[in-house]
């Protein structure tokens, strides 16, 4: 089961990777941009088809995938009578939409894997059912028992327990009549909560410890819980930049000094693979918990990548949207100077910027790498 859940992360990255190069590729195209290539992976070609005049195809390393726009840079020599069709003398807003796509869809397809998590899959939840009763509490003098699911409150259908137990804690030692399902009958109980302290604040209760099972949400609430889960993962996600620079000493040492590896640490694709395999793998959880806990995963890491990937340094999407910006700051100057637009910035001439924070990424990925096979990231699953 853990190879199996390994094999799903790895299908899901490079579904990832292939919907951001997508992005890129369906915004290029609307504009007229010359797409001349589309692969998963690098390497070698297995596999190719013409559809139009781009190239669809599988190259034999499964590490990632490309489209390939024509004109990226002035130095690009386009085909004849096609040279209005490249990036680089496109208007710099069609640039930045073109640039940004990709990322967009690492947002889309993490908001649609947390919606089909609430309401296809369902999330852990305290459910209307009494797994317990509290010893001499107002339940235990009521007649309330184990197995009881309470099916409304003084009249009032309960649909989500997180917000239907407030009728409990405002009935200001009131009494309540519930409504409970108990075997195939139902019955009415009537109850009074007390006033008693929980976690050092005075609450009125009843005495009963709920049941917790996953449960679906309906349509409405699930895009509205997906909404708040992806802003949650964003903030987190910009939270973990801000501090990814102090958190790689401590990776050095887990990885050559043989400390205990931070599971709150940074994490490479291996790693990731591994915890979801971890996930999919566990025999304490159930087959629901174990799919549910892999789409948070996968949702997770799109919008981390997303984000990770509007960063303004090059060679990422967010160094040449900073590049675009930075053309139009340029203009705007010159307009108000009265002097023609200047010519966009050819990006080549950054490629030592460009390689310089290449050989960097690609030193952070090997340590990472590293550090997921000898020092792997273990869940208590």
């Amino acid at each position: 089961m853990q190879l199996l859940g390994i094999l799903a992360f790895v299908v899901a990255l490079l579904l990832s990777v292939m919907l951001h190069e997508f992005g890129h590729y369906a915004m290029a195209r609307s504009f007229g941009m010359k797409v001349s290539e589309f692969f998963l992976g690098f390497g070698a070609r297995i596999w190719s088809t013409k559809k139009g005049e781009t190239e669809f195809g599988i190259k034999a390393i499964p590490a990632g995938g490309y489209c390939k726009i024509e004109g990226m840079v002035p130095s690009d020599i386009m085909p004849e009578g096609e040279q209005s069709r490249a990036f680089y003398v496109a208007k710099s807003s069609r640039k930045l939409i073109v640039l940004g796509a990709g990322s967009l869809m690492h947002f889309v397809l993490g908001y649609l894997l947390l919606l089909l998590l609430f309401a296809g899959v369902g999330t852990n939840q305290l459910l209307p059912v009494v797994q317990e009763v509290v010893k001499d509490s107002a339940a235990q003098s009521a007649g309330i028992r184990a197995n009881d699911e309470i099916v409304a409150i003084n009249g009032h259908t309960v649909t989500d327990w997180f917000n239907d137990v407030k009728a409990i804690r405002n009935s200001h030692g009131n009494e309540l009549t519930l409504s409970i399902k108990r075997g195939s009958e139902i019955i009415s109980i009537n109850a009074t909560p007390r006033l008693e302290k929980v976690d050092g604040n005075n609450r009125y209760i009843l005495g009963i410890i709920n049941k917790v099972g996953l449960k679906r949400s309906n349509i409405v609430v699930s895009l509205k819980n997906s909404a708040t889960v992806s802003i949650a993962f964003l903030r987190e996600s910009v939270k973990s930049l801000i501090h990814l620079p102090s958190k790689i000493p401590a990776l050095w040492g887990q990885t050559v000094g043989g400390q205990d590896r931070d599971p709150n640490g940074l994490v490479g694709v291996v790693g990731a693979a591994r915890v979801s395999g971890q996930a999919i793998g566990s025999t304490t959880l159930s087959i629901s918990e174990r799919l549910s806990t892999f789409i948070l995963i996968v949702a997770s890491l799109n919008i981390f990548v997303g984000l990770f990937n509007l960063l303004p340094i090059l060679p990422l999407d967010g160094g040449h949207m900073a590049v675009a910006i930075a053309d139009e700051v340029r203009a705007f100057f010159a307009r108000l100077r009265g002097r023609p637009r200047p010519a966009a910035i050819d990006v080549s001439i950054l490629t030592p910027i460009t390689m310089v924070v290449f050989v960097i990424l690609a030193a952070l990925t090997v340590l990472l790498l590293v550090a997921d096979i000898v020092n792997p990231v273990i869940l208590n699953l």
